[in-house]
């Protein structure tokens, strides 16, 4: 078995730990590269994405790696869980330290009515 990263050490971490005490909800899952941001609500029981949003949309012009595009991810993918029908999710940050444009839009979706 090939040895793993510490990205991939933190990232299967995190993902036992959404499993141990998810409680069944909806997983927000997020990604971000060095030029965007991404984030999917998933339903893992179903194995179906419920909304996603990303720094590439159309309404994110002043889009990219900025904590601002981030922030606007994270109102945009609350607004889409709302429209599925979705409130509480567990925060799934992958194998990403919870600072800077992964934070930015973790607020921003609780402000924009998510719950976790």
């Amino acid at each position: 078995m090939a040895k793993l990263s510490l990205f991939e050490k933190r990232r299967q971490r995190v993902r036992t730990m959404l499993r141990k005490q998810g409680g069944g909800r909806a997983r927000l899952s997020v990604h971000r590269t060095g030029r965007h941001i991404y984030a999917q609500i998933i339903d893992d029981a179903a194995g179906t994405t419920l909304a996603s949003a990303s720094s590439l949309e159309k309404g994110a012009k002043s889009a990219g790696a900025t904590c601002e595009a981030a922030a606007k991810v994270g109102k945009s993918i609350a607004a889409a869980a709302k429209k599925a029908g979705v409130t509480t999710v567990v925060f799934d940050r992958g194998g990403f330290l919870y600072h800077g444009r992964v934070k930015a839009l973790a607020d921003a979706a609780r402000e924009g009515g998510l719950e976790f």
